[in-house]
């Protein structure tokens, strides 16, 4: 039997949580507030200690003015986007006048 004790993982979207939060000036406190939680909980995201929940990640995104991508940190070049995507992107973008509801769908601020 190995008696080593296993480390807890370091959760990475913490890191780039602070990052965001850090970049728009606020402070946990502030991030909190709009999030509608304790500043504890966005301190313990920024350690690794835990993560957000899934559900989270939208109001994160929204609150942080940053993109899902962004703030995973996932990158898709496109060789990676499926066929489906490829068309729907192509749709998207060929219906300018359908953008501002695309955008409200899916919680984009119009620039």
């Amino acid at each position: 039997m190995n008696s080593e004790k296993k480390e807890k993982p370091q959760y990475k979207i913490g890191s780039q949580i602070k990052k965001y939060r850090e970049v728009f000036g606020l402070s946990q406190k502030e991030l909190a507030d709009k999030l509608g939680i304790s500043n504890s909980r966005v301190s313990n995201w920024e350690q690794g200690i835990n993560r957000p929940d899934a559900d989270m990640l939208a109001d994160i995104c929204i609150a942080l003015n940053v993109s899902p991508s962004e703030l995973l940190d996932v990158h898709l070049n496109s060789e990676e986007y499926t066929s489906k995507e490829k068309e729907v992107l192509a749709a998207y973008r060929g219906k300018p006048e359908l953008k501002h509801a695309v955008h409200l769908l899916l919680g984009i601020d119009d620039e």
